[in-house]
């Protein structure tokens, strides 16, 4: 598992170097983060739902199932225009969805490095980052309406600390011979 993880040192770094890109944007421009996730994921939503629907209605004489894409397009666009028309409450989901993905990226993370302690030195670091997550997670879970800037600015921390982890870890893997 060692060399092939070492093999992709650099996704580690570039995933580390994205997240603290993210973090310093965050710091920057607190309350202009989340309002561009909403947006972002609203446009996407919509226009994600207006695809399907159409291909559901384009499979209606060939497929019975066609109904199926039909809901979900439908549904998806109305997700979208949620996010667009209702962005608060989009924002309260959508902090609630990054804390739950926070704590499972969190555990497995923890898992990876105790899987990789007997065949890295200074695994620990994978640890501290999955350590960070599932704690950043917990503080969204127990106050998921606090400001939009106090959010963005946990997200900061969160990624300038995940980031510079996960660089970190990169640059050790790097140092592993990969198998060919």
């Amino acid at each position: 598992m060692i060399h092939h993880l070492a093999k992709y040192w650099w996704l580690f770094v570039l995933r580390g170097v994205m997240a603290v890109i993210f973090a310093l944007l965050a710091f920057i421009w607190p309350a202009i983060t989340l309002s561009v996730l909403v947006v972002f994921l609203g446009a996407y939503l919509f226009v994600d739902g207006l695809f399907t629907l159409v291909y559901g209605f384009q499979v209606l004489k060939k497929d019975s199932h066609w109904w199926v894409l039909v809901l979900e397009g439908l549904l998806g666009m109305a997700a979208g225009m949620v996010a667009l028309f209702m962005p608060a409450i989009t924002a309260v989901f959508l902090v609630t969805l990054i804390a739950i993905w926070a704590v499972v990226t969190g555990i497995l993370e923890i898992i990876l490095a105790i899987r990789l302690r007997k065949e890295i030195t200074n695994e620990w670091m994978l640890a501290i980052a999955g350590v960070f997550s599932v704690i950043f997670g917990i503080l969204l879970i127990a106050q998921p309406i606090a400001g939009v800037v106090v959010i963005a600015w946990w997200l900061g921390i969160y990624a300038l600390f995940f980031g510079v982890f996960l660089v970190s870890v990169g640059l050790r893997l790097k140092k592993i011979k990969p198998a060919i």
